[in-house]
């Protein structure tokens, strides 16, 4: 397990279409998961499909996104994504360790190449004693599953926009480095 940790700054209200930047980043993943012959899946909690919308936002984004799972509810988590009771009952639903579950879950379900989860705390209150805007993010791909710490400030709706953004980058990074 490999888990880096980051700080973000609060930015400007998210709209309900993807940002810019968002559909840059995912278009720059879709290029290169294409030229690679590569599928991404997703699996998300805090985000609430918002990361799915982004991938399949591009006319060509079934060239290179098979789909993803909205596991809201740590059942979900469990009994479709496969994270284990022991992780849960030892390090919670956000943890570094349940990210790398759910990416993993959703990669071997539905037959993807890399997958990337979301996990995490967007507000307004604490969730399992773990403050607003603490976010996991986890990757899974051909030879790498590893996590990312995120500290995010914001508005719920600023935090899941900025997680969006911040999973892209880390699943570009990750493939850009052949995994």
């Amino acid at each position: 397990m490999d888990t880096e940790e980051t700080t973000v700054e609060a930015g400007n209200a998210p709209d309900t279409e993807p940002a810019s930047d968002q559909l840059t980043l995912a278009s720059a993943l879709q290029a290169e998961l294409f030229g690679r012959s590569q599928m991404l899946a997703t699996a998300e909690s805090l985000t609430g499909g918002r990361l799915g919308d982004v991938m399949s936002a591009a006319p060509s984004a079934s060239d290179t996104y098979l789909g993803g799972v909205i596991s809201y509810a740590t059942d979900v988590k469990s009994k479709v994504l496969g994270v284990s009771e022991e992780t849960i009952d030892n390090h919670g639903v956000v943890s570094a360790e349940c990210a790398e579950e759910m990416a993993t879950g959703v990669r071997e379900l539905v037959g993807a190449d890399w997958a990337v989860s979301t996990t995490g705390v967007a507000g307004p209150t604490k969730q399992e004693d773990k403050p607003v805007g603490l976010v996991y993010i986890g990757v899974s791909g051909p030879d790498l599953v590893r996590s990312e710490r995120f500290d995010f400030d914001g508005e719920r709706a600023e935090i899941r926009e900025k997680v969006v953004k911040a999973a892209i980058d880390l699943v570009l990074e990750c493939v850009r480095a052949g995994g």
